[in-house]
């Protein structure tokens, strides 16, 4: 095999990390499991078309004996035990990794995926910063001057870092001529450069899963990490992972996916938003009775999102595993108070529910919102660093229930779909620009609620739905007129060189992939192609 980065931009520093030590793991990484992933994104497939034929997911016969068996994951390792509230963000720039290693937060998951445009300076720059995490070195000073400094007055949080799913590549670097898989890119660079002195520092090299629809690729982590760990001569067992239940197939594997890593499994996460997508995305074809209504009124306390949750808290607390709660996308402004006390207020509603149903943390956006998730927490642990003894022995979801969408309550509306296309494409042109994650609203936007919105515009023309408050047919024609004015707004709202290079095109690439009689897998897919 031959590795070979093809951007022609410097980055600097970038030799720190390109080194032909690690790009020769890299392609080791390749060599080894490449064949395997490509065979699984196969299956993905196999077993979508399976769904849309039969309109229907169930658990699995041929795994009946890992569910019924009597085994747990690894204990976790100290640094691990306490993730009652964990801030999410990109590791990428400087200056957000250290806000969030300063949050006061217990966990930084550290994102490389959603929360991140994969350009490849922005690819460098976040192994680099956790590098330069974990060796007490990370600084910026911004353009005015202003110092950032990794706090000495209390403990950072802990890194657990977010590589790409399996599904995304990596075009700036070539194996044997073809893309790298981004998912091994951002796990090879970063264990290869960054897990020695994680060690060192009593933690460890700490991973969250994302994307994944069966245990097989889970099976797959686990090799990869087996190999990984005795090619750096550390312990079996020193990486531990996260899972995001994110995908509705992976909600049918829980047991599965813990018991495949369970010498490295930590936990499974309620991904809320792509859980959301992956429902959209798997039944979009499956009749008038998967479709969701606006994506603002489609509470967790839905029952099909009930059931889910509570499965995750059941199947991990019997495991061993800890249970975590998903994202507070609602974020505080600090420059308008009612706008923070309204956040404040869903925050703590939000995770009074899921500390109260067993969860043993949760996800914040922003770090005004850390002590609010920690100070619910605490109120239900007290000195407890989680609650894996809250078994929920009466918990008992059937498939009918996490498959039950039309259970959920509101409608369809225009205000819902204008919301949608203005997201999509205020999102998109975002990303396409280098950045990740954006305020929209005074919400949290990555590239899983830009997924929602785009993916319901594409069902609801495809099952002609009516609009409650208008009383039209969702139709490509109507799609087109609302994308069109939207587009317009944000237009008068960015300025004209930022609506031409970024905007215009964003627009473009949601009216292709909404309008179109395929659906397209990933938004993030054609959108990498934008990037610059």
């Amino acid at each position: 095999m031959a590795i070979t980065v093809t951007n022609p931009r410097p980055i600097e520093r970038a030799e720190e990390i390109l080194t032909p030590k690690a790009l020769a793991f890299v392609e080791e990484l390749h060599k080894r499991f490449a064949g395997t992933r490509s065979d699984l994104l196969k299956a993905r497939a196999a077993k979508r078309e399976h769904v849309a034929r039969t309109g229907s997911l169930d658990f699995l016969p041929d795994t009946q004996d890992v569910r019924d068996g009597d085994w747990k994951v690894a204990p976790a390792p100290a640094a691990l035990q306490d993730r009652r509230v964990e801030m999410t963000g990109p590791a990428s720039p400087a200056k957000m990794a250290i806000n969030a290693l300063n949050s006061g937060a217990k966990v930084w998951l550290a994102d490389l995926e959603d929360a991140s445009t994969p350009t490849w300076a922005n690819v460098i720059d976040a192994i680099l910063n956790l590098r330069d995490a974990a060796t007490g070195t990370l600084s910026y000073t911004s353009p005015e001057g202003k110092e950032y400094r990794l706090r000495t007055d209390a403990p950072l949080a802990v890194v657990v870092a977010r590589p790409r799913g399996w599904h995304m590549e990596e075009r700036h670097l070539l194996i044997d001529g073809a893309p790298a898989i981004g998912a091994l890119v951002d796990f090879g660079l970063h264990f290869y450069h960054i897990a020695k002195q994680l060690v060192l520092n009593g933690h460890g090299p700490y991973y969250y899963l994302p994307k994944m629809e069966s245990h097989l690729e889970a099976r797959l982590w686990n090799e990869v990490f087996v190999f990984a760990q005795d090619f750096l001569g550390l312990h079996q067992g020193t990486i531990r992972a996260t899972v995001l239940i994110e995908t509705i197939p992976a909600a049918f594997e829980m047991d599965e996916i813990l018991y495949e890593l369970r010498d490295h499994a930590s936990g499974l996460n309620a991904g809320r938003w792509d859980y959301l997508f992956s429902i959209i995305k798997y039944f979009r074809d499956a009749g008038a009775s998967f479709v969701l209504p606006d994506r603002a009124t489609v509470a967790m306390t839905a029952p099909f999102m009930r059931a889910y949750t509570e499965l995750l808290v059941k199947t991990c607390h019997h495991r061993g595993a800890f249970a975590m709660g998903g994202m507070a996308a609602v974020i505080p402004n600090r420059r308008e108070p009612e706008v923070t006390a309204q956040a404040f207020e869903k925050v703590r509603a939000d995770k009074t529910r899921e500390a109260n149903d067993g969860f043993d943390g949760s996800w914040v956006a922003h770090p005004d919102l850390v002590p609010v998730c920690q100070e619910v927490f605490d109120s239900v642990l007290g000195d407890r660093p989680n609650q894996l003894d809250k078994q929920r022995p009466e918990v008992s979801v059937t498939a009918g229930q996490l498959l039950d969408i039309a259970s959920a309550d509101g409608q369809v509306t225009e205000a819902g779909l204008r919301l949608n296309l203005y997201v999509a494409v205020a999102y998109t042109a975002v990303w396409i620009s280098g950045n990740g994650a954006v305020a929209i609203h005074n919400l949290m936007e990555d590239a899983a609620t830009a997924e929602i919105s785009r993916s319901q515009v594409w069902q609801q023309i495809r099952n002609q739905v009516v609009l409650a408050d208008t009383g039209n047919t969702v139709t490509r024609e109507l799609v087109t007129k609302i994308l069109a004015e939207e587009t317009g707004k944000l237009r008068g709202e960015v300025g004209e060189e930022a609506f031409e290079r970024y905007y215009q095109p964003a627009s473009s690439l949601i009216a292709d992939i909404c309008l179109s009689e395929d659906y397209t897998d990933f938004l993030t897919t054609p959108a990498y192609e934008l990037v610059g």
